[in-house]
């Protein structure tokens, strides 16, 4: 079981960083903290916008199974289909065990899985790697780009990656978010943003014909060394998917809380 401050910060650290990506994709997005309950809802059809989280703190099984309900009330009533993502360590001992069954009686259906990290490793030394030049993203054409490898990396179509990410302020003032180039092909991409006195690294993605060559993890490197040198920060944290987490531990991050995507049922 991981720390439970750990735990609290991971998800704080979503509840804050996304605040700031949704709204600014939309300043009419809903974004609410409700009791138990952070809504953070773009509605677009880039479905890592629409996200709700549970925020209570050793929730027990009963709470567990009226927050899931809850949140998939809302999820219900949007237009685009997203994610709850549920930090494992923030439930109590009993609740665990139900939480299968407590998901499925809600409607919600198991995504895929993740992993909070965090670690107090700035400053790192900027990456460097024979294949690759770094490009920080400050036009459309470099969020098209950058939108696309998240399309081809997590498998959804161009249009809906694109519809979250091309024309957005707060990704070229707000975000270090660089390109790994080979040559002229962009590679891959990750970004960091302050929130809540962390760096938090997002959207870290490589294009799968570019997979094992330790292209994520140098653009990673570049995305924090950047970030640090701007803001000045200690700590960084993130949430790994599957594929990045071996990743991140070389780094410097240390595992926290696992963390269970869902979606609506089918």
């Amino acid at each position: 079981m991981t720390d439970l401050n750990e735990s609290t910060e991971s998800a704080q650290q979503l509840t804050v960083a996304w605040r700031g990506l949704v709204l600014d994709r939309d300043a009419d997005a809903d974004v609410r903290d409700l009791p138990g309950i952070a809504v953070r809802w773009a509605d677009c059809r880039f479905s890592f916008y629409n996200c709700i989280t549970l925020t209570d703190t050793g929730a027990g099984p009963e709470l567990l199974a009226q927050r899931l309900a809850q949140a998939a009330d809302i999820m219900r009533a949007k237009k685009h289909p997203g994610f709850l993502w549920l930090f494992e360590d923030l439930l109590d001992e009993e609740a665990r065990p139900t939480l299968a069954t407590a998901a499925e009686q809600a409607g919600l259906q198991y995504a895929f899985p993740g992993t909070g990290m965090a670690g107090d490793l700035l400053p790192i030394p900027g990456p460097v790697h024979p294949d690759l030049t770094f490009v920080r993203v400050s036009t459309d054409e470099h969020l098209r780009a950058y939108a696309d490898l998240q399309s081809s990396a997590y498998g959804f179509p161009l249009e809906e990656g694109r519809d979250g990410l091309v024309g957005s302020a707060h990704w070229k003032s707000e975000m270090y978010a660089y390109l790994a180039m080979r040559g002229d092909v962009p590679v891959a991409c990750a970004a960091t943003v302050e929130a809540a006195g962390r760096l938090f690294v997002a959207f870290v993605a490589t294009d799968p014909q570019w997979q094992r060559r330790g292209y994520g993890e140098a653009v990673t490197r570049k995305a924090l060394h950047e970030g640090s040198v701007a803001t000045g920060l200690t700590r960084a944290t993130l949430h790994a998917t599957v594929a990045g987490a071996p990743v991140y531990p070389r780094i410097g991050f240390t595992p926290n809380s696992p963390i269970h995507f869902y979606s609506l049922q089918d």
